[in-house]
């Protein structure tokens, strides 16, 4: 045991950066705290420009030979990586847990089954990648995929290592080399996979991960002139403060930023269908980018959906999210939960209504709330809270509701509730939404693009959008045997 690993739940964490196939430490530290009781965790390495370039440097110089490495090879290391996360998913499930405060119950059985998927879907899709050949004029044109080159990837607390991975895996098996900053909130996770990478034979300086503040290493990450990607999931002032670093260099940009994303109950809807649809947006205490938080109701069944929604809401068990019975756990955060108070004092104080929840519990916990009575313009309509925080609006028409659903300067997600599938095709037509799920939530393929369009994000993921943002396309254009350009 040395100064730089912890034993967290019973599972040791190397908390220095990985780069360049090696853990490098820094002079300072910052202090990981735990959501569930506000134990101390231990102190992580905190990054400076200084490891910020050396992880660049390291991405760069392993590129050539990452790049060059046959298709088949990536995808055989890819799916090794799996095979690490499998064997070690319930040690990955219990840090996480730990150190984020999501449901130990959904690490165990959704999420790190899903960070293993994630290597294996892109691993395989990679092989399944199509060049493409076309004749024009007697000249063969060929399409190729090719790496980008090293890419920066940051990424958010609310469900690390999954959304972490959801980048990562297409940019290894694109040939890329990749520097990976997790947020400062949830880090742990993210050493684990550099030693699962490490064991699975991934080359040296193919991963790289920096530990620390996006506010102290970030701009050096983002203005590298030597990194060719970036790919960040978080909020819309940060990643104007990203576009900003990138845009002397003109580096590509993935942004997957917020939502206030509706759900759409019509009077022909199945109401208890409906109300699980809602309900269900509580999930990791409200903390996903996703969530349908502004429930629009029509007015005919509006109390009816109410009623019903606050018994099953009620039921709900907030707690310590290692117990198996818990539905809700904590804010990640101190401050995030003091912002999330903050939207539901002022909207109280502007004249909603909280049917239910609208204050703290002890520890980092926030009740589920939902608010009545708020306006179309209000702050807590408008703006992403990313908390356990929902406001209930009616409307009488299919064009009101679609006016509402659309009238936020989001568009990432929306969801409807419908018997009538005619309706659901015209309102989803309408809708400015990256995704829009009909009587249903969450259901996502990675084959299936996913972004949103004005402020929730730039550019789309998963399957083949993935890879069109970490390859560059090159056409190469070959005459046919004998043929000469006379001009």
């Amino acid at each position: 045991m040395t100064d730089h690993t912890l034993t967290v739940a019973g599972v040791s964490v190397d908390t220095r950066h990985w780069i360049g196939g090696e853990r490098v430490a820094s002079g300072e530290t910052f202090t990981d705290v735990s959501p569930i009781d506000g134990s101390v965790i231990g102190e992580i390495s905190r990054g400076t420009a200084t490891e910020a370039a050396a992880a660049v440097a390291a991405a760069k110089a392993a590129f050539p030979a990452w790049a060059a490495t046959p298709r088949a090879e990536r995808a055989r290391i890819l799916h090794a990586v799996a095979d690490g996360v499998e064997k070690r998913l319930e040690e990955l499930a219990v840090v996480e847990t730990t150190d984020n405060g999501a449901l130990l119950r959904s690490h165990r059985r959704g999420v790190m089954p899903r960070v293993a998927h994630n290597f294996r879907f892109f691993a395989d899709w990679l092989l399944k990648l199509d060049h493409e050949d076309f004749e024009t004029r007697g000249h063969t044109n060929h399409v190729s995929w090719d790496p980008a080159g090293p890419s920066v990837l940051i990424t958010p607390w609310n469900a690390p290592l999954m959304l972490a991975t959801w980048k990562v895996a297409p940019a290894l098996a694109a040939g890329n080399t990749v520097v990976l900053k997790p947020a400062e909130w949830s880090p742990l996770t993210a050493s684990l996979l550099a030693d699962i990478a490490a064991e699975a034979g991934l080359p040296a300086g193919v991963l790289n991960v920096v530990q620390g503040y996006g506010s102290e290493i970030g701009d050096a990450l983002t203005s590298h002139p030597d990194v060719r990607r970036i790919s960040f999931t978080g909020s819309v002032p940060t990643a104007r403060r990203i576009a900003a670093s990138a845009a002397a260099n003109l580096t590509p940009l993935s942004l997957e930023l917020g939502g206030k994303s509706p759900l759409l109950v019509f009077a022909d809807a199945d109401l208890d269908l409906a109300v699980d649809l809602a309900v269900e947006q509580y999930d990791n205490a409200g903390q996903v980018c996703l969530a349908a938080t502004r429930l629009l109701v029509e007015e005919s069944v509006a109390e009816e959906f109410t009623r019903r929604f606050v018994d099953k809401a009620s039921t709900l068990k907030q707690g310590d999210p290692r117990d198996e019975a818990t539905d809700i756990g904590p804010t990640v955060h101190p401050r995030q939960l003091e912002k999330i108070d903050g939207f539901v004092r002022r909207a109280v104080a502007a004249g909603a209504r909280a049917v239910i929840g609208g204050r703290r519990k002890d520890g980092q916990y926030y009740a589920p709330t939902l608010l009545t009575e708020v306006a179309q313009d209000s702050e807590i309509v408008q703006e992403e809270v990313f908390g356990p925080v929902l406001t209930l609006q009616t409307f009488t028409t299919e064009d009101e509701a679609v006016r509402l659903a659309n009238d936020t300067r989001f568009g990432l997600a929306a969801t409807l509730a419908t018997g009538d599938h005619e309706r659901a095709a015209r309102v989803t037509a309408r809708l400015v939404a990256g995704t829009v799920w009909v009587n249903c939530f969450f259901v996502r393929d990675l084959q299936a693009p996913f972004g949103g369009s004005r402020h929730s994000g730039v550019g789309r993921e998963g399957g083949t959008w993935s890879f069109d943002f970490y390859c560059d396309l090159k056409n190469t254009v070959t005459a046919p045997k004998g043929w000469k350009d006379h001009g």
